[in-house]
C-alpha cells in the first residue's frame, strides 16, 4: 500500500480536474514503462514469526540497513517506513510484509534486474539479521494476532474501519502477499480496451499465480486463499468492476466511482486525519465531517486513489492486481505475462477477441470458482486451463513481436517460462505446495519456510 502522496497543493475546483489528471497518463507506445511490485513476508529465522517494527532484528533494523546500499530513508515520525532511490521504493504493508515498487522501465530484462538486485540487498541485511523473505500469497502459519502491526498512521484508520465492510479485511492488511505490474496506455480508448482485458483475464492470472494453500499450518480449502480474502473485504472499493464493460466508459466514469468509494483519511501537517466512511464530493463542496470547510488539493486526490482496491486499478497507468507473491521467477513472469498480452498491438485484438463476448455473469462465476479451483475451474463447458493456454500463447506472441533483447539474443519470452510449465502440466503452485505437504513434509509447515524462502 502506498504512503501519502508527494503533496500537490493545487485547489480542486471542479471535476474536469479530476478528469484530466487521469488523461495526462496517456503517453505514445515508445514511452510506455514496465513497472514491477511485489510483496514478501519477513520472519525470524529462528521461530518462523513475522517481524516487529521495532528491537533487534525487527523490520527498523531491516529498513534501516538499506542506507548501506545508497537508499534514502523514509520516515512517519521517527519510525522508518520505507526507503527510495533511483526511482525505487521500498515500502511497509500494515503486517510488516515488505514491497519493492519498481521504477518504471523499458523492459522486462529491466525490471527483472531490479528485483534481483534488491532481493541480493535483502538477502545481505537477512543474513546479518537472522530474517528470512518468504514468497506466498497468504501467510501459511501466523495468526492474526501473531502480526505486529506497523507504526503508520493510515494502518491505524483502515484496521478501525474495514471490520465494519468485511469479515476478512484485517487477514486481507496482515496476512497477504501480492506481485503486480503497473502499464501504460496510449488514449482514453486505449485505456479501455486494456482495462477490460485486465479485468476479464485477470481470474486467468489469479489462478496461474495461485499459491496460498494454508492457513495457520493447515489446507485451508483453497488454492489463492488471498484471491477469496478480497472477496470479503469491502465491496464499496474491491472486485472487478462491472461498469467498466458498459458503453462510455472512460476516464470520467472511473472519476465518478472513486468520488463515491468512502474515504479513509486526509493526510495534513505530516499527520492522518481519520475521514473513514466520508464522502470525497462533500470534500469537494467544503463539507467534510472531518474538516469542515475545508476543500480538497490535487495530493488529496492523488491520495484518495490509493485507497480503492479493484482486480486493475486506473491512475496515470493501469495495476494489474490479481497475483498471489511467489519467488523470483514468478515475480518476473508477471510483468512477462501483462506486457505481452496488452503492450502489442495484435496481441491485445487477439485478447480482446477472446474475451469481448463473455458476460457480467460468467466474469463473475470466475472470480468465485478460481481461488478454490484455480485451472481446475470450468469456463463453458471446458477447463479454465485450456483459456489459459491460450492465453499464454497471446502473450508469448506479443512479447516476441516487442523483440526487446538483452543483449546476448533472449527476448522477453523467457520470463514466461515458468508460467509455460504450469499450463503444460496443469500444476499450480499451490498444488505442489499441498503435495509436498501430504508427502516430504510430513504435514508440517514450517518447511515452507525453508523450499520457498528467497
Amino acid at each position: 500500500m502506498s504512503g501519502p502522496s508527494t503533496p500537490s497543493l493545487e485547489p480542486i475546483e471542479n471535476k474536469a480536474q479530476l478528469v484530466a489528471y487521469h488523461e495526462a497518463g496517456n503517453k505514445p507506445p515508445e514511452a510506455w514503462r514496465i513497472g514491477t511490485e511485489h510483496e514478501k513476508f519477513a520472519f525470524r529465522r529462528e521461530d518462523r514469526m513475522r517481524l516487529a517494527h521495532d528491537g533487534k532484528g525487527g523490520i527498523n533494523a531491516l529498513l534501516s540497513g538499506l542506507s548501506r546500499f545508497g537508499w534514502t530513508l523514509v520516515r512517519e515520525g521517527e519510525a522508518v517506513i520505507g526507503a527510495a532511490k533511483d526511482g525505487c521504493t521500498v515500502s511497509l504493508e500494515p503486517g510488516g510484509q515488505v514491497e519493492l515498487s519498481g521504477a518504471p522501465l523499458p523492459s522486462i530484462h529491466q525490471t527483472c534486474e531490479e528485483v534481483h538486485s534488491h532481493l541480493a540487498q535483502m538477502k545481505v541485511l537477512g543474513d546479518a539479521l537472522g530474517i528470512g523473505m518468504l514468497g506466498l500469497g497468504f501467510d501459511p502459519k501466523s495468526r492474526r494476532e501473531d502480526v505486529p502491526w506497523m507504526p503508520k498512521g493510515r494502518y491505524k484508520i483502515m484496521r478501525e474501519y474495514m471490520p465494519k465492510k468485511g469479515k476478512l479485511g484485517i487477514d486481507m492488511m496482515l496476512r497477504t502477499c501480492t506481485i503486480q505490474v503497473n502499464l501504460d496506455f496510449a488514449s482514453e480508448a486505449d485505456m479501455v480496451k486494456k482495462f477490460r482485458v485486465g479485468l476479464a483475464l485477470q481470474p486467468i492470472a489469479t489462478a496461474l499465480f495461485a499459491n496460498s494453500p494454508f492457513t495457520e499450518g493447515k489446507p485451508n480449502g483453497y488454492l489463492s486463499f488471498r484471491a477469496n480474502v478480497w472477496t470479503d473485504t469491502d465491496p464499496d472499493r474491491c472486485g472487478s468492476l462491472p461498469f467498466v464493460f458498459d458503453k462510455g466508459f472512460g476516464f470520467e466514469q472511473y472519476v465518478d466511482w472513486m468520488l463515491d468509494v468512502p474515504m479513509y483519511f486526509v493526510y495534513r501537517d505530516n499527520r492522518y486525519i481519520d475521514a473513514s466512511g466520508q464522502s470525497f464530493r462533500d470534500f469537494m463542496a467544503g463539507k467534510l465531517p472531518a474538516l469542515p470547510g475545508v476543500t480538497p488539493t490535487m495530493g488529496d486526490w492523488v491520495d484518495h486513489l490509493t485507497t480503492a482496491f479493484p482486480e486493475v486499478r486506473l491512475k496515470r497507468f493501469l495495476e494489474m492486481r490479481g497475483a498471489d507473491g511467489g519467488p523470483w521467477k514468478r515475480i518476473c513472469a508477471l510483468p512477462a505475462l501483462w506486457t505481452g498480452l496488452i503492450y502489442d498491438g495484435t496481441a491485445l485484438d487477439a485478447a480482446w477477441d477472446l474475451v469481448k463476448d463473455w458476460t457480467e455473469a460468467e466474469r463473475a462465476q470466475l472470480v468465485a470458482d478460481v481461488p478454490k479451483q484455480a485451472l481446475k475451474a470450468s469456463f463453458r463447458g471446458r477447463p479454465l486451463l485450456d483459456v489459459a493456454r491460450q492465453v499464454l500463447k497471446i502473450s508469448e506472441a506479443g512479447l516476441k513481436a516487442r523483440a526487446r533483447d538483452n543483449g546476448i539474443g533472449s527476448d522477453e519470452t523467457a520470463f514466461l517460462d515458468t508460467l509455460m510449465e504450469i499450463g503444460e502440466s496443469g500444476i499450480t503452485p499451490a498444488e505442489e505446495m499441498l503435495a509436498r505437504f501430504n508427502g516430504p513434509w510430513g504435514g508440517r509447515i514450517d518447511h515452507a519456510y525453508e523450499d520457498y524462502a528467497f
